[in-house]
């Protein structure tokens, strides 16, 4: 019988989990309002202004309404 590499095996599993340094940011960011975004993308609808709450509002309206499969089926 030989349980001892039961032994070393359980007890390096629990040695293992105690080398984690822990996990911090270095540097704290804060987001940027949703309006101010990148203006230069390519990924930016053309009509949308970068800064511009009011556009951005309009733009997410426009973009739910285009998703609305109410608005978008043909009308009988």
């Amino acid at each position: 019988m030989k349980p001892h590499w039961l032994i070393v095996m359980g007890v390096a599993a629990l040695v293992a989990g105690c080398g984690e340094t822990a996990q911090t940011a270095s540097n704290k960011k804060t987001d940027a309002k949703a309006w101010e975004g990148a203006a230069d993308s390519p990924h930016v609808l053309a009509g949308w202004k970068a800064g511009d709450r009011a556009s951005w509002e309009e733009q997410m309206r426009h973009r739910a309404q285009s998703q609305n499969e109410y608005t978008r089926a043909p009308a009988k």
